[in-house]
């Protein structure tokens, strides 16, 4: 028997054994995985080098996202086209979704699953038939390898800009730390890190370096392997010298006065089962993937390592200098179940290959058009030597854009996989009132 029906036939016997009827075969695991192994997308003129901009931009509708697309219309940004390349995610992480795939199935209602382990839960093609393939992607990004067990961005320099003075109103130095407490595959402890008493998935820490104003400022967010229970988030401010628990509400709110909530980390920072998931289809468009050491980079920031990174441009310094690769994604739509909730709805445009979030639209309550994120995401291999052969997508810059108030905030990430930068005592609230 072939190496591609053994497997097959591995996958179908133990989805009998579970009573599980999964609609994954290794075709589909390939297919989900490695989906340029023979041959990358293409479209009509756009090929490495091409240049979009105001005169061509009516080319190349098909291939970018509205938002996108409005600005170059405008003028305020042209973008060039990098060479598709595959982002081949950790090999534990496919074996895994190999080996477990055939025991997950969602439950009865959004944000129940059952018998995940590890890897990614549907690798499946996405049905325009199926009712639930929408929450079906949301599982894929909630249990993708996008930061891997655990990953630092330190630094992480913010930007408040104005777009049409181009003014800088405010910097901000960040230190963030990601975790992840169960499903871990390549960093010990796995599978997951003991004792965890309150079953806990992940955890984001983030604490403000600079300026003075806000410094030790530090957010704490305990995301809970139960997705129908209510994260819990705390805020230090250093000039309180107090920790307090914020409400679900202000995860909505600007943080820190910047264009971007915190719900709006990493495309979408919140609960499966706060949201309406509904796949929309699959499309060949251009997304921020990118090599970073193959981009022409900032020279600002000075980093005893030499690490250089991604400068921005176009009006406002609001867009990221990379390349725009055409890539194979999936368009989902999310909606609050919240009435009262500030977005009516987000669009969210989910890489194939990683499922990550890197291009997300959202809307205000009245349906208009308020907000673009741009997530930038490099290949490991092109980056940090220690973030070399990780298999994970690393954050590499971001702009969140307010279409409205003609505004912006940008990101500069330096994401470190380095597991001695994230202990596992920074995610709790004693480390917060330690002023750490």
């Amino acid at each position: 028997m072939s190496g591609y029906l053994a497997r097959q036939s591995v996958i179908v016997a133990l989805a009998c054994t579970a009573g599980v009827l999964h609609a994954a075969t290794e075709a589909d695991i390939e297919k989900s995985f490695f989906p340029y192994k023979h041959g990358v997308p293409t479209a009509a003129g756009v090929t490495p080098g091409t240049v979009i901009n105001k005169g061509n931009v009516a080319n190349f509708e098909a291939v970018l996202d509205p938002g996108l697309r409005r600005y170059i219309q405008e003028g305020a940004v042209e973008i060039s086209v990098g060479a598709t390349t595959s982002f081949d995610l950790n090999k534990s992480y496919v074996d895994a979704t190999r080996e477990h795939v055939a025991k997950v199935k969602l439950g009865a209602k959004p944000g129940e699953l059952v018998g995940y382990v590890a890897g990614r839960p549907f690798p499946e093609e996405p049905d325009a038939k199926d009712p639930r393939a929408g929450e079906k992607l949301a599982w894929n990004f909630r249990y993708g390898m996008n930061w891997g067990d655990s990953l630092a961005i330190s630094p992480f320099y913010w930007k408040y800009r104005n777009m049409d003075s181009a003014k800088v109103e405010r910097n901000i130095l960040f230190n963030f730390h990601f975790i992840k407490y169960t499903h871990r595959l390549n960093q010990a402890p796995t599978p997951e890190i003991s004792p965890n008493p309150s079953k806990l998935y992940r955890a984001t820490y983030v604490n403000v370096q600079e300026p003075q104003d806000v410094k030790n400022t530090q957010l704490l967010i305990q995301r809970y392997e139960d997705d129908l229970k209510q994260d819990d988030a705390y805020l230090y401010l250093g000039f309180q010298r107090r920790v307090r628990r914020l409400s679900t509400g202000q995860t909505t709110d600007a943080f820190l006065g910047s264009d971007i909530m915190i719900e709006d980390f990493e495309g979408y920072n919140g609960r499966i089962s706060d949201m309406n998931w509904k796949y929309k289809g699959t499309v060949n468009m251009l997304m921020p993937f990118y090599n970073h050491s193959d981009m022409k980079l900032s020279d600002e920031y000075k980093e005893p390592d030499d690490y250089k990174y991604v400068g921005f441009s176009g009006q406002g310094g609001c867009f990221p200098n990379i390349t725009w690769q055409l890539r194979k994604v999936h368009v989902v739509e999310s909606s609050p179940v919240d009435p009262n909730h500030p977005v009516s709805r987000r669009v969210h445009y989910m890489d194939a290959q990683t499922s990550a979030m890197s291009e997300t639209l959202v809307y205000d309550r009245k349906g208009d058009l308020w907000k673009i994120f741009m997530l930038g995401m490099s290949h490991p291999d092109s980056h940090l030597a220690k973030n070399k052969g990780s298999g994970i997508v690393l954050f590499d810059a971001f702009s969140m854009i307010d279409v409205q108030a003609k505004h912006c905030t940008t990101g500069q990430f330096k994401g470190q996989v380095d597991a001695h930068m994230v202990p596992v005592n920074l995610f709790n609230v004693q480390n917060m009132r330690g002023g750490s």
